[in-house]
């Protein structure tokens, strides 16, 4: 299979430069209205997919975005592996504002988002014990090192609702936990791109100390704009350089992330709701229309 790559741009990142013979290219979804049109072409010689997670422009919250659409278009796009990149806050002193990170966990804080493409009428249990795939995670790390690009390995990203900071009290908790940064946006973003049977990682781009840190009580978005306007440079390069790596064929998934929905579906074949099986056309049709 042709690998097709797929890039969501968080905050500061809507776009790469580098694209050509690009296109933006408007799908429809079942779900509703995505982030925006997809950004199709060609980086170093690699089919590149990229969509701005919050919309050109920055026009969505964090609640305000439809990550179940995203994920569907994507998956209707071709797209065969996801890397996220995604603004965080830090909540350790060795990964100050600046730093890049390959998280490898989440804790989902977050309440008001549709987190999963199935429910009543088509019931799937999908596994998280491990949400990134490594692979993905080599290729990301291997991207930066070429780039020049300080990054972490390992950690956990604590997803919270937002559009508001932490409180000192959260922060703090957080900490407690183990977290190691802080975003909005990468649940239920992960999840579903497991649902949707595509490998996904994330690069976490530190744009402040959370309020935790004496320096940061709080946090200011001027502060952070100017952490993400050098996070975006960098993260447009570390992109180019995983581009031209990436292996242009790929083979099953070692990880077993391309066959997750042939043991998540338990609703009895004859129970199932035909209505929801039709909006699974994209994320589940490998394994619905066989049955």
């Amino acid at each position: 299979m042709e690998t097709v790559l797929g890039i969501i741009g968080g905050s500061g990142v809507y776009d790469h430069p580098g694209l050509i013979n690009a296109q933006w290219t408007t799908f429809d979804s079942p779900w509703g209205d995505p982030s925006d049109a997809l950004n199709i072409g060609e980086l170093e010689g690699q089919k590149v997919v990229f969509l701005p997670r919050h919309g050109r422009g920055h026009r969505l919250s964090p609640s305000g975005i439809n990550y179940q659409a995203n994920i569907d278009i994507l998956k209707r796009a071709g797209v065969t592996d996801i890397i996220s990149i995604s603004a965080c806050g830090s909540f350790r002193e060795d990964l100050p504002p600046g730093s890049f990170v390959l998280v490898d966990q989440f804790i989902d804080r977050t309440f008001d988002r549709e987190k999963s493409f199935f429910g009543n009428g088509l019931v799937a249990h999908v596994s998280k014990a491990h949400p990134v795939v490594s692979r993905l995670q080599d290729h990301a790390e291997a991207a930066a090192k070429s780039a020049g690009i300080q990054i972490a390995r390992g950690g956990t990203y604590l997803c919270m609702e937002g559009p508001q900071f932490s409180s000192l009290a959260e922060s703090n908790l957080y900490r407690e936990w183990g977290c190691d940064v802080i975003g909005m946006t990468n649940m239920p973003e992960a999840k579903l791109a497991r649902e949707a049977e595509i490998p996904y990682a994330t690069v976490a781009m530190v744009t402040d100390f959370d309020c935790w840190h004496p320096g940061h009580d709080a946090v200011e978005v001027s502060d952070i704009l100017e952490v993400m306007h050098a996070n975006a440079a960098n993260a447009v390069n570390l992109v180019t350089h995983l581009a031209r790596d990436f292996p242009r064929e790929r083979g099953l998934c070692p990880s077993g992330v391309d066959i997750t929905l042939d043991t998540a579906l338990i609703t009895a074949p004859e129970a199932r709701d035909p209505a929801l099986i039709a909006k699974l056309d994209a994320v589940g049709g490998r394994v619905l229309s066989s049955s």
